[in-house]
C-alpha cells in the first residue's frame, strides 16, 4: 500500500522537477515576453475600441484621456524582458507610432469634430495591437523552444557549461519537434511553406547539436550552439 501511494508523489516530484527546466538558471521574468505596463493598458483601450467607439460615446472617449496620458508614461519607461531584448528596435519604432496615434487622440478629444475622435480612436487601437505583435511569438510552440534557447544562449554558452547543455538537449530537441509540427495562424497562411523549411533546419541542427556534445570538443559545441541559434532567427526573421 505504501509503494502504491508512493508512485503518484514520485511521479509529481518529477513533473515540478522537469518544469523548473528555465526556472532555476534565470529569473522567471527572464523569459516571459510580456511587459506589464503595456498590457495594464489594454482594460482602457478595450473600453474605448469596444464600447465607447460603436455607440459612437464621445464623452467616455474623452473621459479616458488622462488614463491615456498615464497609461503612456508607463509604458514609455518599460524595459523589455531579456528574452525579448532582440525585439528592442521594433519596440522603439513602434513607441514612435504609438505615441503619435496618442498625441493625435488627446489633440482630437480636445474637438467637437466626431469623426475625428473616431480615427483618432481607431488608430490609437492600431497602434496597440501593434506593440503586442511586436512582443508576442508567432506560436505557442517557437515560445516554448525560444524560453530554453535562451537559458542556453545566454547562461550555458557563455560559461561553457556544456554538461547543463546536455541536461536540457533532450528536452530542446522535442521543442524544435513541436516547431516542425506548427500550423501557422491563418493571417500567416502564405509563409507556411518557408516557415516549414526553416522549422526542419532548426529541428536538424538541434540534433547535431547533441550528437557534437557527446565529443566534448568545445569549439565543435560552439559552433553547433552558434548554427542552432542562427536557424531560431531565420524563423524569427519571417515575421
Amino acid at each position: 500500500m505504501k509503494k502504491l501511494l508512493l508512485v503518484p508523489f514520485v511521479l509529481l516530484m518529477f513533473v515540478l522537477i522537469g518544469n523548473k527546466t528555465e526556472a532555476q538558471c534565470v529569473d522567471s521574468t527572464e523569459i516571459q515576453w510580456t511587459v506589464n505596463e503595456l498590457f495594464d493598458f489594454h482594460d482602457v483601450i478595450a473600453d474605448i475600441w469596444h464600447n465607447a467607439y460603436p455607440e459612437k460615446d464621445f464623452n467616455k472617449m474623452k473621459g479616458y484621456v488622462g488614463a491615456v496620458k498615464e497609461h503612456m508614461e508607463k509604458i514609455n519607461n518599460a524595459k523589455l524582458p531579456g528574452i525579448v531584448k532582440d525585439k528592442e528596435a521594433k519596440w522603439k519604432e513602434g513607441l514612435v507610432k504609438f505615441n503619435a496615434s496618442a498625441e493625435d487622440y488627446y489633440k482630437a478629444m480636445e474637438t467637437s469634430d466626431e469623426q475625428k475622435m473616431l480615427d483618432a480612436a481607431e488608430k490609437l487601437h492600431a497602434e496597440f495591437e501593434f506593440m503586442v505583435r511586436v512582443l508576442k511569438p508567432v506560436t505557442k510552440s517557437v515560445d516554448e523552444f525560444h524560453k530554453l534557447l535562451y537559458v542556453i544562449y545566454h547562461k550555458y554558452y557563455p560559461n561553457k557549461d556544456y554538461n547543463g547543455l546536455s541536461s536540457v538537449i533532450d528536452d530542446l530537441i522535442k521543442r524544435a519537434e513541436e516547431v516542425t509540427k506548427t500550423t501557422l495562424p491563418s493571417r500567416l497562411s502564405p509563409k507556411q511553406d518557408e516557415f516549414n523549411q526553416r522549422a526542419k533546419e532548426l529541428y536538424e541542427s538541434t540534433i547535431a547539436l547533441k550528437a557534437v556534445l557527446e565529443t566534448k570538443d568545445g569549439s565543435k559545441i560552439d559552433s553547433a550552439i552558434e548554427t542552432m541559434h542562427s536557424n531560431y532567427e531565420k524563423i524569427e526573421g519571417l515575421f
